[in-house]
């Protein structure tokens, strides 16, 4: 079984090798199998790589290929992200792409240079929060560079001198919510980045577990919540509404 990637852009006289590397490491990934997929040949007229797979794993690409679904972001995330490659490295090209079978169908097309672009926006300012633990701060000038990680994400903002101080001693310590402006842009895969983040304010968060939140609740006399049944439920519907309460 034979695939074959059509390059509207060179022929095989033309097309660079370092960029004709790039392109079959891209495809490599995107029907998976590497052990299993082979470079076969270039053929003439527009750049067409073609690639063989051995026939045991025929029926793993093909149903690699066949639950790919870029619009839906449907698929391998490996394979998801190559797809997104070869279409970038065919818009710089200026050319499109297409995948065929064996037997000439179509089953993958590349849209690379005629893909319309997501709607853009140049970048704003706009109040806002931010939640993470205090994992740096510190610095020579005026306004001093702030790290908070909240999960994999390491959010760099700033604050004034006196600010500084005040974070300091929860460093490494405490999960703090903090108060400020942020400046926003969108990049060309329509993904919103926080770029900076001024800090006006910020508090501490009680890390405290859900049952001990309860139970200082219930503690608490005429406050109601030693009558409910079921306190969660409750604090569930006061957090996100009654449709969303189980």
């Amino acid at each position: 079984m034979e695939y074959k990637l059509k390059i509207d852009a060179y022929t095989p006289d033309t097309i660079p090798m370092a960029r004709l590397a790039e392109y079959m490491l891209d495809l490599a990934v995107l029907l998976g199998e590497k052990e299993h997929v082979h470079f076969a040949r270039l053929e003439t007229g527009s750049t067409m790589l073609v690639q063989r797979i051995d026939k045991e794993s025929v029926p793993k690409v093909r149903a690699r290929i066949g639950t790919l679904n870029v619009a839906k972001g449907e698929g391998a995330e490996d394979a998801l992200r190559a797809f997104k490659a070869l279409d970038r490295r065919l818009a710089e090209d200026n050319a499109v792409g297409r995948l065929y079978r064996e037997d000439g169908a179509e089953i993958i097309f590349f849209p690379g240079c005629e893909k319309v672009g997501p709607l853009t926006f140049g970048a704003f300012s706009q109040a806002g929060s931010l939640d993470g633990m205090l994992i740096k701060i510190g610095g020579k000038d005026d306004t001093v560079p702030v790290h908070l990680q909240e999960g994999g994400v390491t959010h760099i903002c700033n604050a004034t001198r006196d600010l500084a101080c005040r974070l300091a001693p929860y460093l490494f310590t405490a999960t703090l919510r903090v108060r400020g402006t942020g400046r926003w842009e969108r990049d060309a895969e329509g993904v919103w980045i926080l770029r900076r983040f001024n800090i006006a304010d910020f508090e501490v968060l009680d890390d405290m577990p859900l049952p001990a939140v309860v139970a200082r609740l219930r503690g608490l006399p005429g406050n109601g919540w030693k009558a409910m049944d079921d306190p969660y439920a409750e604090l569930q519907r006061l957090r996100h509404g009654p449709d969303e309460a189980h």
